[in-house]
């Protein structure tokens, strides 16, 4: 499985917004999206308004697919201009 993690800080106006349109974009892309098999929001414990995405696809082709898909492109145009973000923090296979 290829998984990112990526970091988010968000305004804290627009932190409700940015859950929901996080979660919409999680759903829609694993129930429409071939490859495409976790996205675990979270919340940083120490840091308001710190999120972490963390997603599982089949492989890196299947991300390049998400990202050049209709749920990708919505949830940044939604996003822009109320986040930092995205970092990556981890773009890699998972050990098994």
């Amino acid at each position: 499985m290829y998984v990112i993690v990526v970091r988010f800080d968000v305004d804290p106006d627009f932190r409700e917004r940015f859950i929901a349109a996080a979660l919409l974009d999680g759903r829609d892309s694993i129930r429409e999206e071939p490859g495409t098999h976790r996205f675990e929001l979270v919340e940083d414990a120490e840091t308001p308004n710190r999120f972490v995405l963390s997603e599982g696809y089949d492989d890196e082709a299947a991300f390049a697919l998400h990202v050049a898909g209709r749920h990708f492109k919505e949830f940044f145009a939604t996003i822009d201009g109320h986040v930092d973000g995205p970092h990556f923090l981890v773009r890699g296979h998972r050990v098994e």
